[in-house]
């Protein structure tokens, strides 16, 4: 039975269950409802945009984009997006997806968290940061009506959820705070782990291998 949510489908397939079953055992609530919300959000976006998007490989990028965020997926040697992306690739791949379409959603998780420039690439690529920019960031916040707003609050609720994005935010990078070089993460970690000191792009250079 297809469950709708403000207007939008989730997708009533094999991958998207087995999808959603994945990040249910390996994440906490938290993160589950709002890969939720940033599926729905994302879709409402292309509704009123009449963007047209595959479902299926939106839904699999926003139910594995913070997966690196969990004990079970997390790594301590790269960034956390590229944590969730190399999952759903795997995942992807698993399942028959074809390359192509496995690379897209790798790229919409893997730039995810860097601005603008995932909104110039494919609608699934684009979509995941919209949908992410409105639940965090609360960008777009008015693109999308009250009502559509409320339905997917009511669905997927976000209790205290700023503090608590923020904690989980902390608790999956304190461990690896040099893969926040250059990415808003670090500001996280400047906000949230004493002794702290983010990398700096001129002193990269300056104080490289070469002379001049």
């Amino acid at each position: 039975m297809t469950d709708t949510v403000a207007g939008i489908d989730i997708p009533d397939t094999v991958l998207v269950t087995e999808a959603t079953e994945l990040v249910r055992e390996a994440a906490n609530p938290l993160i589950y409802h709002h890969s939720r919300r940033v599926f729905l959000f994302g879709s409402l976006r292309a509704r009123h945009q009449k963007l047209a998007f595959d479902a299926e490989l939106l839904y699999v990028g926003a139910m594995f984009h913070d997966l690196g965020l969990t004990t079970k997926y997390r790594r301590a040697d790269q960034r956390f997006e590229i944590d969730g992306a190399d999952e759903a690739r795997n995942f992807l791949r698993s399942h028959g997806i074809g390359e192509y379409e496995a690379d897209t959603v790798w790229t919409s998780i893997a730039l995810h968290t860097t601005p603008e420039i995932p909104l110039h690439m494919a609608p699934e690529i684009a979509l995941l940061t919209r949908g992410v920019e409105l639940d965090v960031l609360g960008i777009g916040y008015d693109a999308i009506t009250d009502e559509e707003r409320a339905a997917v609050v009511a669905s997927h609720p976000r209790p205290a959820f700023k503090n608590e994005i923020l904690a989980a935010f902390t608790d999956g990078l304190e461990d690896r705070p040099d893969t926040t070089f250059g990415n808003v993460k670090a500001d996280v970690l400047a906000h949230f782990v004493p002794g702290f000191v983010r990398g700096d792009f001129v002193d990269v250079i300056l104080n490289s291998a070469w002379s001049e």
